[in-house]
């Protein structure tokens, strides 16, 4: 019988007042749906987006999708990510 593997999804690290994104979709003002620059080639859909305010978590979510240089997460339950950037 053959072995199922699941690849190991890792972990994308960033400090939210490096983070620059677009807002696709909000709930009460928090961004739940993010659009980003992709710094990262070894990134991959199924990784996952984790934006830090020092030890405070602002956006933990899945990479559901890579289009050229933008990768797409989603959070749509804990995001304390303000929709829209100063």
């Amino acid at each position: 019988m053959p072995e199922n593997r699941t690849p190991n999804a890792q972990t994308l690290v960033i400090e939210s007042d490096k983070f620059q994104f677009e807002s696709l979709q909000e709930v009460n003002g928090h961004a739940t749906v993010v659009k980003f620059k992709l710094e990262n080639p070894q990134v991959t859909p199924g990784d996952v987006l984790l934006v830090l305010d020092g030890s405070e978590i602002q956006f933990h979510g899945m990479i559901g999708k890579i289009e050229g240089n933008f990768a797409i997460a989603s959070d749509p339950h804990g995001s304390l990510l303000p929709a829209w950037q100063n």
